[in-house]
């Protein structure tokens, strides 16, 4: 079973995702793509940590997702990864991707593009649960700034293409989830 998560800021996607992944009966381990890079960071983490069970275990991937999945991955076992939109971020500025769209350059960011086809192609050959976050960006208006463009058009490339590949996908606002599929 593969879960897309998705929705705004607070709109209650992470409690979801975890209120699943406990009511599903396996071993949880929490994928964590978070950077803890600020001190606002630091407490969102912390938050995060505060509300999930303490027996769930944890790992911490803020750039090879389909490597971590694979790594984890097994029969019994539900992979909860918060967040997709995290972890675009840290492909974005990992990559050459930030630094070509800041130039004025057409992006050719290769950890970017084969980061992304390894999740896609990794997810649908995974045992167990996988329940996976992320963040609905492409409602607003369009952004001023490229970076910013760049960053929503590649979140919302990426969340079709893992709703593709996924069972369920549920969108989540005020806290209530809405199954899409």
């Amino acid at each position: 079973m593969r879960e897309l998560i998705i929705g705004g800021a607070r709109s209650g996607k992470s409690a979801l995702a975890e209120r699943r992944a406990s009511d599903g009966g396996l071993q949880v381990v929490y994928l964590a793509t978070a950077q803890a890079l600020d001190g606002e960071m630091a407490r969102r983490i912390a938050h995060h940590r505060q509300r999930r069970s303490a027996d769930w275990g944890l790992v911490e991937e803020p750039i090879d997702l389909a490597g971590a999945l694979r790594r984890h991955a097994a029969p019994g076992v539900c992979l909860l990864v918060d967040c997709l939109t995290l972890w675009l971020s840290n492909l974005l500025f990992a990559g050459a991707a930030a630094r070509q769209v800041e130039a004025g350059a057409s992006v050719d960011c290769p950890l970017l593009a084969g980061a992304t086809v390894a999740l896609i192609e990794t997810l649908p050959q995974l045992p167990g649960q996988v329940i996976l976050v992320s963040n609905e960006v492409g409602w607003g208006g369009v952004p001023m700034a490229a970076l910013a463009r760049l960053f929503a058009d590649e979140q919302g490339r990426l969340n079709q293409r893992v709703a593709a590949v996924c069972d369920r996908v549920t969108l989540v606002v005020a806290g209530l989830p809405l199954t899409l599929r």
